[in-house]
């Protein structure tokens, strides 16, 4: 039996060209679009398009087809709204993933600010630009970028890496040799302190002394604690030494209960990017999602 629905996804491949733009407009997946245009190809018997690699192009056929039902399917989805029983739109969903550290410093007090429903996830980048691709995440805070040649990157922020201490931590003797410039006698005074840093991530850590060290650190830290959050917490109003982005630790050198010990010979750090495919589904709304991430940055 013939099903409309093929038709609908029959348009929706004649209008944007390929298979993929096709399932956004219609949000079913790829393989539900091939499903409806083989079953509506072996209805008519004979086929629709010629596959290139990037674009579906008309058969004859197709194009008498599309002529033939443009006006009955653009009334049908006019019916549709107008006697939809939930007349008033439902809110889009926007799933976007990113960093703990980075959901906690520049969107979690502001949640209530979103006027669309959200959904948060956590990961690393490789991970969440895969989902990116599969249409998992709708937007990504990442510091890496793929080869997918339909994604998109815009530059967010350049975050800076810091030494950062307790605020009752005793530091003239790092002032001093700071002071002289004594590279030598920092790293060996720093060495000799303690240290926290987080289980997931150390990298800050290693980049911050080969940048200005020029060698990695040659030594184990002495609490490992699951986030920067947490190092925070044992940092604050005590003593010891941590690496840290400056947007996870901005509050407290604001309110002293943290101090900046040193911000290095060299700025190190990385450029975090906003990831989207090209043509989002709910570009507005990632838009919206993009200012209020990046006003409540500072």
């Amino acid at each position: 039996m013939l099903n409309l629905e093929w038709f609908r996804t029959f348009k929706a491949i004649y209008e944007t060209g390929n298979l993929s733009a096709a399932s956004r407009t219609l949000f079913i997946s790829q393989p539900g679009v091939s499903l409806h245009l083989n079953s509506l190809e072996a209805y008519i018997g004979y086929p629709l398009f010629d596959r290139g690699t990037r674009k579906m192009i008309p058969t004859e056929r197709a194009v008498m087809l599309y002529n033939y039902i443009i006006d009955p399917m653009s009334r049908l989805a006019e019916a549709e709204h107008m006697f939809y029983r939930n007349s008033r739109a439902e809110k889009p969903t926007i799933s976007v993933g990113m960093a703990f550290e980075t959901s906690e410093s520049t969107l979690a007090e502001h949640m209530t600010q979103v006027p669309f429903n959200l959904i948060v996830r956590f990961g690393e980048c490789a991970q969440m630009l895969k989902e990116l691709d599969t249409g998992d995440l709708d937007l990504v805070l990442t510091s890496q970028q793929s080869s997918q040649h339909n994604f998109e990157y815009t530059p967010f922020i350049k975050e800076r890496i810091l030494l950062v201490c307790g605020s009752q931590t005793d530091t003239r003797e790092l002032d001093k040799l700071i002071c002289d410039n004594n590279r030598d006698g920092i790293k060996d005074w720093l060495m000799q302190q303690i240290w926290y840093t987080s289980a997931k991530d150390k990298d800050y850590l290693r980049n911050f002394w080969r940048v200005n060290f020029n060698c990695l650190p040659a030594f184990r830290p002495n609490y490992v604690v699951p986030h920067f959050s947490s190092i925070l917490q044992c940092l604050r109003n005590g003593k010891g030494f941590a690496i840290l982005p400056d947007f996870v630790c901005k509050n407290e050198l604001r309110q002293k209960t943290v101090r900046l010990a040193w911000e290095g010979g060299v700025h190190s750090g990385s450029t975090l990017l906003f990831g989207k495919r090209k043509k989002p589904a709910h570009a507005t709304e990632i838009q919206q999602l993009e200012k209020i991430l990046t006003r409540n940055w500072y």
